[in-house]
């Protein structure tokens, strides 16, 4: 009778160590505060330029001299508290809920994630943040923006809270979330390819992979998050024109001009001709990309400390 062969046991591969989602947050939450505080101007200029309907400002260089000169510098710092706020609130949910929910659709046994996982992670991101964050900050800081003048008691709104105030007291609860449906149409497509472009820029250009412990310059960040950061605003142009203009209407009068996104896109197509749908675009352009390289230069920094001190030695 032949005894069997005692097998040695197989030595069971450990799974791959990723960053925590809570890391991700601290990450995004950082970014926002440094991008906010560099880029409020061009996101006012953008929201004078969505509401104008008669001409009044002829570009973006004469959008930001004429606020400088009728209503002071200060000015193009219109609504920052709200913004950077808003900004830091949602950078924070947004990487959190990303990691998430990019953790739940690994597969579970390899733990790779596909494209198809990636971007549906990103929409969801961008639906969440939009419907717990964006759209009653972007609210506020719309109603804020598009007064004009600095002297206090020329303005209905005095302030964020005051804003905030007014509009449910004036509105209902509900005003606060004007223009939820484009805005989470546009947060949810801008975040499903945000979030795949920039892992693909960073396997494509710097060969980082998620957990090698390889920490990227801070100018290898923010060229992958400006380039990561440009399809968004060409590709939701129209949500973003009318989230603007659902959000900046007012019950003054009794009668809204705009009931919904459908209809307000088809009366601004009606009324101002289809290039209307993306007024904004080149101040888009020109705030967001950057704004992602700023924030992904920062958030790239913190969580790449993580990886290169817990989860693997690897040189800067």
């Amino acid at each position: 009778m032949t005894m069997k062969e005692e097998q040695p046991p197989q030595q069971q591969q450990s799974p791959k160590k990723t960053i925590p989602p809570y890391m991700k947050a601290i990450s995004g939450s950082l970014g926002g505060v440094v991008e906010a505080c560099c880029l409020q101007p061009i996101d006012v200029i953008k929201t004078r330029l969505q509401l104008d309907r008669s001409g009044t400002y002829k570009g973006i260089i004469h959008c930001g001299s004429t606020i400088s000169r009728s209503e002071g510098v200060r000015a193009l710092w219109k609504g920052l508290t709200p913004f950077a706020t808003h900004l830091t609130l949602k950078y924070t949910l947004r990487m959190w809920s990303n990691a998430m929910l990019q953790s739940a659709f690994k597969d579970s046994a390899s733990g790779k994630l596909s494209n198809q996982a990636r971007l549906l992670s990103g929409f969801g991101a961008g639906v969440l943040e939009a419907l717990v964050i964006v759209t009653p900050f972007e609210v506020v800081k719309i109603r804020l923006q598009q007064q004009r003048g600095l002297s206090p008691e020329l303005l209905k709104y005095k302030g964020p809270v005051h804003c905030a105030r007014m509009i449910i007291r004036e509105e209902g609860l509900r005003g606060l979330w004007a223009g939820a449906a484009p805005t989470v149409m546009r947060n949810g497509t801008n975040q499903s390819a945000m979030f795949t472009a920039k892992n693909a820029f960073d396997v494509l250009l710097w060969k980082k992979h998620e957990g090698d412990g390889k920490v990227l310059q801070p100018w290898q960040s923010m060229i992958s998050g400006f380039l990561a950061g440009t399809a968004g605003p060409v590709c939701t142009g129209p949500f973003d024109v009318v989230k603007t203009r659902l959000m900046a209407q007012t019950r003054e009068g009794g009668v809204l001009k705009y009931k919904g996104m459908i209809h307000a896109i088809r009366t601004i197509y009606a009324e101002e001709g289809l290039r209307a749908l993306w007024k904004g675009l080149l101040p888009r352009l020109m705030r967001i990309p950057p704004g992602q390289a700023i924030m992904w230069a920062v958030a790239d920094q913190v969580t790449g400390l993580y990886e290169r001190r817990y989860l693997r030695s690897a040189p800067l």
